[in-house]
Protein backbone atom coordinates (compact mmCIF):
# COMPACT_ATOMS: atom_id res chain seq x y z
CA UNK A 1 0.00 0.00 0.00
CA UNK A 2 1.72 3.31 -1.31
CA UNK A 3 -0.39 5.81 1.19
CA UNK A 4 1.42 8.24 3.78
CA UNK A 5 -0.23 9.82 6.07
CA UNK A 6 0.68 13.22 8.01
CA UNK A 7 -1.05 15.31 10.46
CA UNK A 8 0.30 19.05 11.48
CA UNK A 9 -0.57 21.69 13.27
CA UNK A 10 -1.50 25.07 11.00
CA UNK A 11 -3.42 27.63 13.89
CA UNK A 12 -5.28 27.57 16.75
CA UNK A 13 -7.09 23.99 17.00
CA UNK A 14 -6.65 23.90 13.52
CA UNK A 15 -5.05 20.62 12.22
CA UNK A 16 -3.71 19.24 8.43
CA UNK A 17 -3.84 15.79 7.62
CA UNK A 18 -2.30 15.11 4.79
CA UNK A 19 -3.03 11.75 3.04
CA UNK A 20 -1.04 11.11 -0.11
CA UNK A 21 -1.63 8.23 -2.94
CA UNK A 22 -0.12 8.65 -6.14
CA UNK A 23 -2.69 6.15 -7.97
CA UNK A 24 -5.18 9.22 -7.62
CA UNK A 25 -6.29 11.49 -10.58
CA UNK A 26 -7.77 13.64 -8.49
CA UNK A 27 -7.54 15.28 -5.06
CA UNK A 28 -10.30 15.74 -2.33
CA UNK A 29 -10.01 18.69 -0.03
CA UNK A 30 -12.14 19.01 3.18
CA UNK A 31 -12.78 21.09 6.24
CA UNK A 32 -14.55 19.48 9.13
CA UNK A 33 -15.64 21.82 12.17
CA UNK A 34 -16.20 19.32 15.36
CA UNK A 35 -19.02 20.62 17.46
CA UNK A 36 -20.76 18.73 20.80
CA UNK A 37 -23.90 17.17 19.87
CA UNK A 38 -26.95 19.42 21.18
CA UNK A 39 -30.51 19.29 20.90
CA UNK A 40 -31.15 22.82 21.25
CA UNK A 41 -28.40 23.54 18.52
CA UNK A 42 -28.18 20.60 16.40
CA UNK A 43 -30.53 21.81 13.29
CA UNK A 44 -29.15 25.06 13.55
CA UNK A 45 -25.28 23.61 13.20
CA UNK A 46 -26.72 21.14 10.34
CA UNK A 47 -28.19 23.75 7.88
CA UNK A 48 -24.95 25.82 8.29
CA UNK A 49 -22.61 23.54 6.01
CA UNK A 50 -25.68 23.21 3.26
CA UNK A 51 -26.36 27.34 3.20
CA UNK A 52 -22.41 28.02 2.84
CA UNK A 53 -22.56 25.65 -0.25
CA UNK A 54 -25.21 28.02 -2.12
CA UNK A 55 -22.36 30.63 -2.86
CA UNK A 56 -19.93 33.25 -1.66
CA UNK A 57 -19.67 36.34 -1.82
CA UNK A 58 -17.42 36.43 -5.11
CA UNK A 59 -20.07 33.79 -6.33
CA UNK A 60 -23.09 34.29 -4.48
CA UNK A 61 -25.67 32.45 -7.08
CA UNK A 62 -25.84 28.71 -8.06
CA UNK A 63 -24.95 30.16 -11.76
CA UNK A 64 -21.97 31.70 -11.17
CA UNK A 65 -20.93 28.85 -8.73
CA UNK A 66 -21.42 26.10 -10.93
CA UNK A 67 -19.35 27.99 -13.77
CA UNK A 68 -16.44 28.60 -11.86
CA UNK A 69 -16.66 24.92 -10.98
CA UNK A 70 -16.69 24.41 -14.72
CA UNK A 71 -13.65 26.30 -15.04
CA UNK A 72 -11.64 23.79 -12.44
CA UNK A 73 -12.25 21.28 -15.29
CA UNK A 74 -16.01 20.15 -13.49
CA UNK A 75 -14.65 20.66 -9.60
CA UNK A 76 -17.07 18.78 -7.75
CA UNK A 77 -18.04 20.88 -4.32
CA UNK A 78 -19.85 19.20 -1.10
CA UNK A 79 -21.36 19.73 2.42
CA UNK A 80 -22.58 16.94 4.64
CA UNK A 81 -23.35 16.67 8.23
CA UNK A 82 -22.60 13.37 10.59
CA UNK A 83 -21.97 12.01 13.57
CA UNK A 84 -19.30 10.11 15.59
CA UNK A 85 -20.09 9.44 19.06
CA UNK A 86 -21.18 12.67 21.13
CA UNK A 87 -20.21 15.16 17.72
CA UNK A 88 -21.42 16.81 15.00
CA UNK A 89 -19.10 17.08 12.21
CA UNK A 90 -19.75 19.86 9.68
CA UNK A 91 -17.98 18.86 6.57
CA UNK A 92 -17.35 21.20 2.83
CA UNK A 93 -15.30 19.34 0.54
CA UNK A 94 -14.03 20.23 -2.67
CA UNK A 95 -12.79 17.29 -5.35
CA UNK A 96 -10.63 18.48 -8.06
CA UNK A 97 -8.66 16.71 -10.94
CA UNK A 98 -4.59 16.82 -10.04
CA UNK A 99 -2.73 19.36 -11.71
CA UNK A 100 -1.04 17.01 -14.05
CA UNK A 101 -4.03 16.69 -16.07
CA UNK A 102 -4.94 20.43 -16.49
CA UNK A 103 -4.37 20.97 -19.90
CA UNK A 104 -3.00 24.65 -19.46
CA UNK A 105 -0.53 23.58 -16.66
CA UNK A 106 -2.67 25.00 -14.60
CA UNK A 107 -2.66 24.89 -10.41
CA UNK A 108 -6.11 23.91 -10.13
CA UNK A 109 -5.18 22.08 -7.11
CA UNK A 110 -4.27 25.46 -5.42
CA UNK A 111 -7.63 27.08 -6.78
CA UNK A 112 -9.84 25.03 -5.88
CA UNK A 113 -8.50 25.48 -2.39
CA UNK A 114 -9.05 29.05 -2.38
CA UNK A 115 -12.81 28.55 -3.46
CA UNK A 116 -13.43 26.39 -0.44
CA UNK A 117 -12.05 29.02 1.67
CA UNK A 118 -14.15 31.57 -0.09
CA UNK A 119 -16.92 29.29 0.82
CA UNK A 120 -15.95 28.82 4.10
CA UNK A 121 -15.30 32.17 5.18
CA UNK A 122 -16.58 34.42 2.78
CA UNK A 123 -20.31 33.77 2.77
CA UNK A 124 -22.90 35.87 0.72
CA UNK A 125 -25.00 38.18 3.68
CA UNK A 126 -27.68 40.20 3.42
CA UNK A 127 -27.33 44.10 4.70
CA UNK A 128 -27.90 43.24 8.56
CA UNK A 129 -25.23 40.85 8.17
CA UNK A 130 -27.22 37.44 8.58
CA UNK A 131 -27.73 34.84 5.97
CA UNK A 132 -30.05 35.64 2.81
CA UNK A 133 -33.78 34.19 3.79
CA UNK A 134 -34.15 32.52 0.54
CA UNK A 135 -31.05 30.82 1.02
CA UNK A 136 -31.98 29.81 4.83
CA UNK A 137 -35.63 28.46 3.86
CA UNK A 138 -34.38 26.89 1.36
CA UNK A 139 -32.09 24.44 3.53
CA UNK A 140 -34.57 24.65 6.51
CA UNK A 141 -36.41 22.28 4.09
CA UNK A 142 -33.29 20.44 3.42
CA UNK A 143 -33.47 19.66 7.02
CA UNK A 144 -36.65 19.20 7.71
CA UNK A 145 -36.85 16.40 4.96
CA UNK A 146 -33.83 14.73 6.16
CA UNK A 147 -35.39 14.57 9.38
CA UNK A 148 -38.66 13.03 8.09
CA UNK A 149 -37.04 10.35 5.78
CA UNK A 150 -35.67 8.77 8.76
CA UNK A 151 -38.85 8.62 10.20
CA UNK A 152 -40.37 7.02 7.00
CA UNK A 153 -37.36 4.45 6.48
CA UNK A 154 -38.66 2.43 9.41
CA UNK A 155 -35.66 -0.03 9.95
CA UNK A 156 -33.03 3.39 10.21
CA UNK A 157 -35.98 4.46 12.59
CA UNK A 158 -36.17 2.03 14.52
CA UNK A 159 -32.39 1.85 15.39
CA UNK A 160 -32.51 5.58 16.26
CA UNK A 161 -35.29 5.32 18.77
CA UNK A 162 -33.18 2.27 20.41
CA UNK A 163 -30.01 4.40 20.78
CA UNK A 164 -32.66 7.06 22.18
CA UNK A 165 -33.44 5.13 24.79
CA UNK A 166 -30.22 3.19 25.47
CA UNK A 167 -28.76 7.01 25.88
CA UNK A 168 -31.85 9.15 27.02
CA UNK A 169 -30.16 12.67 28.31
CA UNK A 170 -26.76 12.03 26.77
CA UNK A 171 -25.47 13.89 23.47
CA UNK A 172 -24.50 10.43 21.34
CA UNK A 173 -28.48 10.25 21.81
CA UNK A 174 -28.94 13.72 19.58
CA UNK A 175 -29.82 13.35 16.45
CA UNK A 176 -27.53 14.42 13.61
CA UNK A 177 -29.93 16.73 12.23
CA UNK A 178 -32.13 17.89 15.36
CA UNK A 179 -35.69 17.12 15.15
CA UNK A 180 -39.00 18.35 13.81
CA UNK A 181 -39.40 21.06 16.05
CA UNK A 182 -35.38 22.79 16.18
CA UNK A 183 -35.73 22.46 12.58
CA UNK A 184 -38.53 24.45 11.76
CA UNK A 185 -37.11 27.22 14.02
CA UNK A 186 -34.52 27.66 12.23
CA UNK A 187 -33.98 31.51 11.23
CA UNK A 188 -31.35 33.73 9.58
CA UNK A 189 -30.21 34.95 12.38
CA UNK A 190 -30.00 31.32 14.37
CA UNK A 191 -28.25 30.42 11.51
CA UNK A 192 -25.88 32.70 11.18
CA UNK A 193 -25.28 32.45 15.48
CA UNK A 194 -24.37 29.00 14.69
CA UNK A 195 -21.71 29.39 12.13
CA UNK A 196 -19.66 32.21 13.85
CA UNK A 197 -19.69 30.03 16.87
CA UNK A 198 -18.81 27.41 14.48
CA UNK A 199 -16.07 29.64 13.27
CA UNK A 200 -14.57 30.41 16.62
CA UNK A 201 -15.34 27.62 19.19
CA UNK A 202 -15.14 24.60 17.08
CA UNK A 203 -11.75 22.31 16.38
CA UNK A 204 -11.11 22.16 12.44
CA UNK A 205 -9.59 19.13 11.27
CA UNK A 206 -8.62 20.00 7.35
CA UNK A 207 -7.83 16.66 5.37
CA UNK A 208 -6.37 16.68 1.78
CA UNK A 209 -6.01 13.38 0.01
CA UNK A 210 -4.73 12.94 -2.80
CA UNK A 211 -1.37 13.02 -5.36
CA UNK A 212 -1.34 16.75 -5.64
CA UNK A 213 0.49 19.58 -3.39
CA UNK A 214 -1.31 19.36 0.00
CA UNK A 215 1.17 22.12 1.60
CA UNK A 216 0.28 24.42 -1.22
CA UNK A 217 -3.60 23.94 -0.60
CA UNK A 218 -2.90 23.99 2.85
CA UNK A 219 -0.80 26.86 3.27
CA UNK A 220 -3.76 29.07 1.60
CA UNK A 221 -6.16 27.29 3.77
CA UNK A 222 -4.00 28.82 6.83
CA UNK A 223 -3.47 31.88 5.97
CA UNK A 224 -7.53 32.07 5.15
CA UNK A 225 -8.45 31.19 8.91
CA UNK A 226 -4.91 33.12 10.35
CA UNK A 227 -7.04 36.29 10.74
CA UNK A 228 -9.72 34.44 12.74
CA UNK A 229 -10.31 35.38 16.75
CA UNK A 230 -10.22 31.51 17.74
CA UNK A 231 -11.00 29.89 21.24
CA UNK A 232 -11.58 25.90 20.26
CA UNK A 233 -12.52 23.82 22.82
CA UNK A 234 -10.27 20.56 23.69
CA UNK A 235 -11.76 17.42 21.78
CA UNK A 236 -12.09 14.54 24.08
CA UNK A 237 -14.04 11.42 22.90
CA UNK A 238 -17.44 11.30 24.64
CA UNK A 239 -17.51 8.68 27.71
CA UNK A 240 -21.05 7.27 28.19
CA UNK A 241 -22.88 6.95 31.64
CA UNK A 242 -23.27 3.56 33.46
CA UNK A 243 -25.37 1.23 32.08
CA UNK A 244 -28.52 0.35 34.03
CA UNK A 245 -29.72 -1.30 37.30
CA UNK A 246 -31.55 -3.62 34.49
CA UNK A 247 -32.86 -3.77 31.19
CA UNK A 248 -35.00 -1.33 29.86
CA UNK A 249 -37.51 -2.45 27.31
CA UNK A 250 -39.97 0.01 24.63
CA UNK A 251 -42.26 -0.56 22.52
CA UNK A 252 -44.20 1.94 19.92
CA UNK A 253 -47.10 1.46 17.15
CA UNK A 254 -47.23 2.14 13.78
CA UNK A 255 -49.62 1.59 10.41
CA UNK A 256 -46.32 -0.94 9.33
CA UNK A 257 -46.96 -4.45 8.31
CA UNK A 258 -43.60 -5.62 9.65
CA UNK A 259 -42.26 -5.59 13.29
CA UNK A 260 -38.42 -4.01 13.99
CA UNK A 261 -37.07 -5.58 16.57
CA UNK A 262 -33.44 -3.64 17.98
CA UNK A 263 -31.83 -5.26 21.28
CA UNK A 264 -28.87 -2.26 22.55
CA UNK A 265 -25.81 -4.03 23.72
CA UNK A 266 -23.02 -2.08 25.99
CA UNK A 267 -19.90 -3.22 25.59
CA UNK A 268 -17.96 -2.20 28.17
CA UNK A 269 -14.14 -2.83 29.79
CA UNK A 270 -12.55 -1.62 26.27
CA UNK A 271 -9.65 -0.26 26.50
CA UNK A 272 -7.13 -0.86 23.82
CA UNK A 273 -7.12 -1.32 20.24
CA UNK A 274 -6.49 -4.85 20.72
CA UNK A 275 -10.04 -5.19 22.76
CA UNK A 276 -11.81 -2.96 20.30
CA UNK A 277 -10.67 -4.94 17.31
CA UNK A 278 -11.66 -8.10 19.12
CA UNK A 279 -15.20 -6.49 19.41
CA UNK A 280 -15.78 -5.84 16.29
CA UNK A 281 -14.58 -9.47 15.43
CA UNK A 282 -16.72 -10.47 17.75
CA UNK A 283 -19.78 -8.24 16.11
CA UNK A 284 -18.93 -9.39 12.81
CA UNK A 285 -18.88 -13.26 13.54
CA UNK A 286 -22.16 -12.44 15.88
CA UNK A 287 -24.06 -10.74 12.94
CA UNK A 288 -22.20 -8.68 10.46
CA UNK A 289 -21.57 -11.10 7.52
CA UNK A 290 -23.62 -13.26 5.51
CA UNK A 291 -22.29 -16.55 7.19
CA UNK A 292 -22.86 -15.24 10.59
CA UNK A 293 -24.53 -16.97 13.70
CA UNK A 294 -27.83 -14.27 13.60
CA UNK A 295 -27.97 -14.58 9.25
CA UNK A 296 -27.21 -18.14 9.34
CA UNK A 297 -29.88 -19.39 12.29
CA UNK A 298 -32.15 -17.04 13.00
CA UNK A 299 -32.84 -15.94 9.57
CA UNK A 300 -32.34 -18.99 7.22
CA UNK A 301 -32.58 -21.64 9.17
CA UNK A 302 -35.69 -20.57 11.93
CA UNK A 303 -37.30 -18.35 9.50
CA UNK A 304 -37.77 -16.00 12.14
CA UNK A 305 -36.72 -12.53 10.57
CA UNK A 306 -36.49 -10.62 7.00
CA UNK A 307 -33.19 -9.66 7.77
CA UNK A 308 -30.88 -9.51 11.17
CA UNK A 309 -27.89 -7.82 11.77
CA UNK A 310 -25.22 -6.47 14.17
CA UNK A 311 -22.96 -3.44 14.06
CA UNK A 312 -20.67 -2.16 16.75
CA UNK A 313 -19.73 1.67 17.08
CA UNK A 314 -15.72 1.93 17.90
CA UNK A 315 -16.46 5.25 19.18
CA UNK A 316 -19.23 4.38 21.33
CA UNK A 317 -18.74 0.58 22.28
CA UNK A 318 -22.38 0.23 21.83
CA UNK A 319 -23.56 -2.93 19.70
CA UNK A 320 -27.13 -2.81 17.81
CA UNK A 321 -28.80 -5.87 16.43
CA UNK A 322 -31.93 -4.88 14.34
CA UNK A 323 -34.20 -7.14 12.51
CA UNK A 324 -37.49 -7.39 10.75
CA UNK A 325 -39.40 -9.63 12.11
CA UNK A 326 -43.55 -11.31 12.02
CA UNK A 327 -45.64 -9.15 15.02
CA UNK A 328 -46.07 -12.81 15.88
CA UNK A 329 -42.50 -13.74 16.19
CA UNK A 330 -41.04 -10.77 18.27
CA UNK A 331 -40.24 -13.28 21.61
CA UNK A 332 -39.23 -16.13 19.61
CA UNK A 333 -36.77 -13.62 17.55
CA UNK A 334 -35.74 -12.21 20.81
CA UNK A 335 -35.00 -15.43 22.55
CA UNK A 336 -33.06 -16.88 19.27
CA UNK A 337 -31.37 -13.52 19.14
CA UNK A 338 -29.79 -13.93 22.44
CA UNK A 339 -29.44 -17.40 22.56
CA UNK A 340 -27.04 -16.99 19.62
CA UNK A 341 -25.40 -14.15 21.90
CA UNK A 342 -24.49 -16.96 24.18
CA UNK A 343 -23.12 -19.48 22.20
CA UNK A 344 -20.42 -16.72 20.97
CA UNK A 345 -20.07 -16.38 25.01
CA UNK A 346 -19.44 -19.52 25.15
CA UNK A 347 -16.98 -20.16 21.89
CA UNK A 348 -19.49 -21.86 20.01
CA UNK A 349 -18.10 -20.86 16.63
CA UNK A 350 -15.04 -22.78 14.48
CA UNK A 351 -11.94 -21.68 13.26
CA UNK A 352 -13.28 -21.55 9.63
CA UNK A 353 -15.68 -18.99 10.82
CA UNK A 354 -13.23 -16.89 12.29
CA UNK A 355 -10.76 -16.82 8.95
CA UNK A 356 -13.75 -16.70 7.08
CA UNK A 357 -14.48 -13.41 9.40
CA UNK A 358 -11.14 -11.85 8.96
CA UNK A 359 -10.86 -12.47 5.72
CA UNK A 360 -14.26 -10.70 4.64
CA UNK A 361 -12.78 -7.50 7.00
CA UNK A 362 -9.44 -7.33 5.37
CA UNK A 363 -10.64 -7.16 1.81
CA UNK A 364 -12.95 -4.53 3.55
CA UNK A 365 -10.81 -2.38 4.97
CA UNK A 366 -7.90 -2.73 2.06
CA UNK A 367 -10.61 -1.66 -0.53
CA UNK A 368 -11.03 1.77 1.57
CA UNK A 369 -8.07 2.86 0.18
CA UNK A 370 -9.45 2.83 -3.50
CA UNK A 371 -10.98 5.76 -3.41
CA UNK A 372 -9.55 9.15 -2.06
CA UNK A 373 -13.47 9.92 -0.40
CA UNK A 374 -13.14 6.50 1.56
CA UNK A 375 -9.83 7.16 2.58
CA UNK A 376 -10.72 10.81 3.91
CA UNK A 377 -13.24 9.12 6.07
CA UNK A 378 -11.21 6.54 7.20
CA UNK A 379 -9.08 9.09 8.46
CA UNK A 380 -11.28 11.30 10.07
CA UNK A 381 -12.05 8.19 12.09
CA UNK A 382 -8.84 7.98 13.52
CA UNK A 383 -8.70 11.14 14.15
CA UNK A 384 -11.75 11.81 16.13
CA UNK A 385 -10.96 8.14 17.87
CA UNK A 386 -7.48 9.85 19.06
CA UNK A 387 -5.43 7.48 16.81
CA UNK A 388 -3.56 7.28 13.61
CA UNK A 389 -3.81 3.95 11.86
CA UNK A 390 -4.25 3.01 8.40
CA UNK A 391 -6.55 0.08 7.18
CA UNK A 392 -3.58 -1.77 6.15
CA UNK A 393 -2.48 -1.73 10.14
CA UNK A 394 -5.95 -2.24 11.53
CA UNK A 395 -6.29 -5.20 8.87
CA UNK A 396 -2.90 -6.83 9.98
CA UNK A 397 -3.53 -6.02 13.91
CA UNK A 398 -7.58 -7.97 13.27
CA UNK A 399 -5.17 -10.85 11.75
CA UNK A 400 -3.93 -11.38 15.34
CA UNK A 401 -6.64 -11.26 17.50
CA UNK A 402 -7.37 -14.73 19.06
CA UNK A 403 -10.42 -16.97 19.68
CA UNK A 404 -9.87 -16.07 23.29
CA UNK A 405 -10.01 -12.38 22.81
CA UNK A 406 -13.16 -12.84 20.62
CA UNK A 407 -14.89 -15.06 23.29
CA UNK A 408 -13.94 -12.25 25.92
CA UNK A 409 -15.26 -9.18 23.73
CA UNK A 410 -18.53 -11.33 24.12
CA UNK A 411 -18.73 -11.58 27.22
CA UNK A 412 -18.25 -7.64 27.51
CA UNK A 413 -21.29 -7.41 25.74
CA UNK A 414 -24.33 -6.66 28.27
CA UNK A 415 -28.04 -6.70 27.07
CA UNK A 416 -29.04 -2.57 28.12
CA UNK A 417 -32.67 -2.17 25.88
CA UNK A 418 -35.01 -3.92 23.90
CA UNK A 419 -36.76 -1.56 22.05
CA UNK A 420 -40.18 -3.17 19.57
CA UNK A 421 -42.16 -0.96 16.75
CA UNK A 422 -44.79 -3.16 16.13
CA UNK A 423 -48.02 -2.47 13.73
CA UNK A 424 -51.46 -0.88 15.41
CA UNK A 425 -54.04 -3.43 16.17
CA UNK A 426 -56.04 -2.54 13.23
CA UNK A 427 -53.24 -2.76 10.88
CA UNK A 428 -52.34 -6.29 11.92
Amino acid sequence: MSQTCVRTSIGTGIHLTTISDPKFKHNLLSINFVLPLDRDRASDNAVVPHILRMGCRSFPDITSLNTRLQELYGANLDASVYKFGGYQVLELSIRGVDNRYALEKEDITAQCARLLAQIALDPKLDGNGLFYETDTALQRRFIQDAIEAEINEKRSYAISQCLQTMCQGEPVAVKTYGYPETAAAITPASATAAYRNMLKNAPIEIVFTGAGDAQAAGKILADAFAGLERTPFAYQPVKLGPAPASVREKTEEMEIAQGKLVLGLRCQGLETPRQIGAARLFSALYGGTPFSKLFRNVREKLSLCYYCASRFDSATHLMLVDSGIEMCNKQKAQDEILHQLECVKNGDFTDQEIAETKLLMRSSLITTTDSPSATEGWYMAQILRGQMVSPQEDADLLDTITREEIIQAANAARLDTIYFLKGKEEAQ
